[in-house]
């Protein structure tokens, strides 16, 4: 699924905070993929299906239609698509709740996670090692959720 000489993957970032887009974006680019940008959920899913994307940002928490639904319902319309999850809520889980958003998230189907602020290193890691599974997987016949998760 990846594309040709033009670029190196093309990739959905999906995130509220206009800033996030903008760093994320940049960086990509500059890495040599094609990048485009949703700011929620909705407006996610539907540049998602649209498009042929061989990797997705996606903020878990964003107004409208959270991350952890617009998840749920690309998984449903491209299930080999991975989905790496962004956070800038605390890694600790919640103590009203006790839920680690993260963790869940990749419990979920995200074949990664980044807490927000990340080092550009990080995200560039991420994007490298979520592509190298995908095509280890679409080779394998292995749907993304059974990547091993995390960095």
């Amino acid at each position: 699924m990846l594309h040709g000489s033009s670029a190196l993957a093309r990739i959905l970032i999906v995130d509220d905070d206009t800033a996030v887009q903008a760093t994320i974006r940049i960086l990509l680019e500059r890495a040599g993929h094609s990048v485009d940008v949703a700011g929620d959920g909705h407006n996610a899913l539907a540049v998602f299906g649209a498009g042929n994307f061989d990797l997705v940002f996606l903020d878990i928490f964003m107004p409208g239609m959270d991350g952890l639904e617009a998840m749920r319902l690309m998984h449903h319309q491209q299930p080999l698509t991975p989905i790496i999850v962004i956070s800038g809520r605390p890694v600790e889980p919640d103590p009203a709740t006790g839920l680690d958003f993260l963790t869940m998230a990749t419990r979920l189907g995200a074949v990664s996670s980044l807490q927000k602020p990340f080092r550009p290193a990080a995200l560039l890691a991420a994007v490298a090692e979520c592509l190298d599974a995908a095509k280890r997987s679409s080779s394998s016949s292995v749907p993304a959720g059974n990547i091993a998760p995390g960095l």
